[in-house]
C-alpha cells in the first residue's frame, strides 16, 4: 500500500491540529463537560465552532453536507481530532452518530436520507444505536436478541410493534433518532431474522429507565437503560430490507470499530505528549526523569505502540477502500490498537506520577475515557476468537 498522505488530506490534518489546539483544548475544563458528556448546549456551540472551520462532518458524503473523506483520509483526520475529547464532537465525527451516518448513507432509502442524515450530518440532531440488552440479552453475542417486533395484524396493516430492554445504549439522552435492531419472525412480507428500525426517541414507548454511570464521560447523551414498551412503528421505519439487520449491522461495524481507534489514538499520543514534555522538564536524582532509563523505556515503548496501532489502522482502512469487507482486518486493528492505546496512557501516567493520577492535566481522564475500548464494539476476546477461526479455516494470512 502506499502511505503517501495527499496534499489536501495533510492540508486538512494541519487545519484540524490548528482547530483543536486553538478552540479545543482551552474549552476541555468548561463546566458543561460533565461525567455523561458534553450538555446539549455545548454540543450546539462546538459544532457551530467545527462548521465555522469547515471541518464538520469528515466522513459524510458532499452531497449531504460533509467532506467525503474515504477511509484512509478519516484516519489522518480522526486521530488529529481526538487529541481533544472536544475535537470529534466539534466536528461532529463522534460515536455513535459518525457509525450511524455511515449506515445510513450506505443503507437507507433516499427519503430516509433526507430526513435523517441530512441532519445528523449538519450537526443539528443526534442519534443512538440499540442494539445491546441486558443479560441474558445480545451483548457480544447478537444471536442472544430478545428484543421483538411483530407485525400488528389486528391494527395498521405493516405496522411493528416492538418490545424489550436495551442496555448500555451510548447517546441516548437527547438523541432524536433511534436505531432500533429486533428480531422478527418470518410472514408473507420477509424472512424470519432481525431487523433495524429508524424512529423518533420521542415515539411512545420508549422510555430512558436510568443514566449508566460509567467509566468514560466524553460520549454526549452518556449510556442509558432504556425500555421498549410496544414501541409502534410504520413499514417506512424499516432500515434495510426486513431480516437483514445482521447483514446491514456489517456495514456499520467494521468501520466504526476503525474510527474509534483512530480517535483514540489521538488521545493517547495526547497523553504521551504531556508525559514527555513533563520527563524533559522535570528532574530527580540529578537529571531531567526522561535522561532515566526506567522512564526513557517507557517513552521508547509509548513511540512503538503509536506507531504500531497507526499502521493497524491505515492498513485496515487501504483495505476497506478497496472494497473488501475488511472484518479480519478490523479484528485485528480492533485488538491492537485498543491494547496499545491502554498501554500507552498506562505508561504516561506512570511517567507523571502523582501527577498523572490528578485532573490537572488531561490524563487521568484520557485513562478512564479509554480503558473501557477493549470491551465496546465487541471486547478483545470476541475479535480474537473470530480471528482464530479464520486462522484455523484458511491458514492464516502469512
Amino acid at each position: 500500500m502506499d502511505f503517501t498522505i495527499p496534499d489536501e488530506i495533510a492540508e486538512l490534518q494541519e487545519r484540524t491540529e490548528r482547530f483543536v489546539r486553538d478552540e479545543m483544548i482551552p474549552r476541555e475544563r468548561d463546566e458543561r463537560l460533565t461525567a455523561h458528556g458534553p450538555t446539549e448546549e455545548f454540543r450546539r456551540e462546538l459544532v457551530v465552532l467545527g462548521r465555522r472551520a469547515g471541518l464538520l462532518s469528515p466522513h459524510v458524503g458532499r452531497e449531504w453536507g460533509g467532506l467525503g473523506l474515504d477511509h484512509r483520509g478519516k484516519a489522518v483526520v480522526f486521530e488529529a481530532a481526538g487529541y481533544s475529547p472536544l475535537g470529534p464532537i466539534a466536528m461532529n465525527c463522534f460515536a455513535p452518530d459518525e457509525a450511524n451516518m455511515h449506515l445510513l448513507e450506505q443503507v437507507a432509502e433516499e427519503r430516509q436520507k433526507q430526513e435523517w442524515l441530512r441532519p445528523l450530518a449538519a450537526g443539528d440532531i443526534r442519534s443512538c444505536f440499540m442494539m445491546t440488552e441486558p443479560a441474558p440479552g445480545a451483548g457480544a453475542d447478537p444471536s442472544m436478541l430478545t428484543t421483538t417486533a411483530r407485525r400488528d395484524t389486528a391494527g395498521n396493516a405493516g405496522d411493528f410493534v416492538i418490545d424489550g430492554e436495551k442496555w448500555l445504549i451510548t447517546g441516548a439522552v437527547g438523541a432524536e433518532l433511534a436505531i432500533i435492531m429486533a428480531k422478527n419472525d418470518s410472514d408473507a412480507l420477509g424472512p424470519a431474522g432481525a431487523t433495524m428500525f429508524l424512529t423518533s426517541m420521542s415515539t411512545p414507548g420508549i422510555v430512558i429507565e436510568r443514566v449508566l454511570d460509567t467509566l468514560d464521560t466524553f460520549m454526549a447523551g452518556g449510556h442509558a437503560a432504556i425500555r421498549l414498551d410496544g414501541v409502534r412503528v410504520p413499514e417506512s421505519a424499516v432500515l434495510g430490507r426486513v431480516g437483514e439487520g445482521f447483514r446491514n449491522a456489517q456495514a456499520r461495524l467494521a468501520p466504526a470499530r476503525l474510527t474509534h481507534c483512530m480517535r483514540w489514538l489521538g488521545a493517547a499520543r495526547r497523553a504521551h505528549d504531556i508525559a514527555t514534555d513533563y520527563a524533559r522538564r522535570r528532574t530527580a536524582f540529578g537529571k531531567p526523569l526522561g535522561e532515566h532509563e526506567g522512564v526513557g523505556f517507557m517513552l521508547a515503548d509509548n513511540e512503538m505502540d503509536i506507531h504500531t496501532a497507526r499502521l493497524a489502522i491505515w492498513h485496515t482502512a487501504w483495505v476497506l477502500d478497496r472494497g473488501e469487507r475488511g472484518r479480519h482486518e478490523s479484528s485485528m486493528a480492533k485488538v491492537i490498537c485498543s491494547e496499545a492505546i491502554w498501554r500507552i496512557v498506562d505508561r504516561s501516567m506512570q511517567v507523571l506520577g502523582g501527577l498523572g493520577v490528578t485532573d490537572d492535566t488531561i490524563v487521568a481522564r484520557i485513562f478512564r475515557d479509554v480503558r473501557p475500548f477493549p470491551i465496546y464494539d465487541g471486547p478483545s476476546e470476541v475479535h480474537r476468537w473470530s480471528i482464530a477461526q479464520r486462522v484455523l479455516r484458511t491458514g492464516g494470512t502469512g
